[in-house]
């Protein structure tokens, strides 16, 4: 049994949805400001490890731009009614998402392999906070690929329409909010190491 609700209801119903989305990315930008601030104060303490970044952390990069791309497809496909480029936009976004995964664990891999470690006698903490800052990114980025998934089964079940995909926009805005977090972190983590 499904519940009716009012136009107005519905409206406000969104309007809490979409507030509710933007506290919890204004609490993730706290959290993402209150790492680089230790990061920033353990980086100018002296006895800093300089360090390149895997070169993976740059495809990695790019692969979450493009998936930004494929969002942005998804989101636009569903105003003209395609529900086929709303599937294959929010499938490709999937994708490059598990790819993003699979380049951060591969980059973690590649900063062990050059002495940088996250814990342990060898460790230092500059390549701790380094691992915590991308770390809980891909934490993160792992939360949003299974609003990626449920989005994705929703428009599979023709929940979404022109005038109504709520759902679909809310992911968006969430996903290409961790995106633009990424790239920010990136070029942060670029500038200081």
């Amino acid at each position: 049994m499904e519940i009716e609700f009012s136009p107005q209801e519905l409206v406000n119903i969104a309007k809490a949805k979409r507030q509710l989305l933007y506290w919890s990315m204004a609490s993730m930008v706290i959290f993402f400001a209150a790492f680089c601030s230790y990061y920033l104060v353990i980086h100018s303490s002296g006895g800093w490890l300089s360090f390149n970044l895997p070169s993976l952390f740059y495809v990695s990069t790019a692969v979450l731009i493009a998936s930004s791309a494929t969002m942005y497809w998804a989101q636009n496909a569903i105003k003209t009614n395609n529900v086929t480029g709303v599937k294959m936009g929010l499938l490709l976004t999937f994708l490059l998402g598990l790819v993003f995964c699979f380049t951060q664990i591969q980059a973690w891999k590649d900063l062990a392999a050059g002495g940088i470690f996250f814990a342990g006698k060898q460790s230092s903490l500059s390549g701790s906070i380094l691992y915590v800052i991308t770390f809980m990114h891909f934490m993160h980025l792992v939360a949003g690929l299974i609003a990626l998934l449920f989005t994705q089964i929703a428009n599979l079940r023709k929940k979404y329409s022109p005038e109504k995909h709520l759902g679909l926009t809310l992911c968006g805005i969430f996903w290409h909010f961790l995106d633009i977090l990424w790239l920010i972190l990136f070029l942060f983590l670029w500038f200081f190491r």
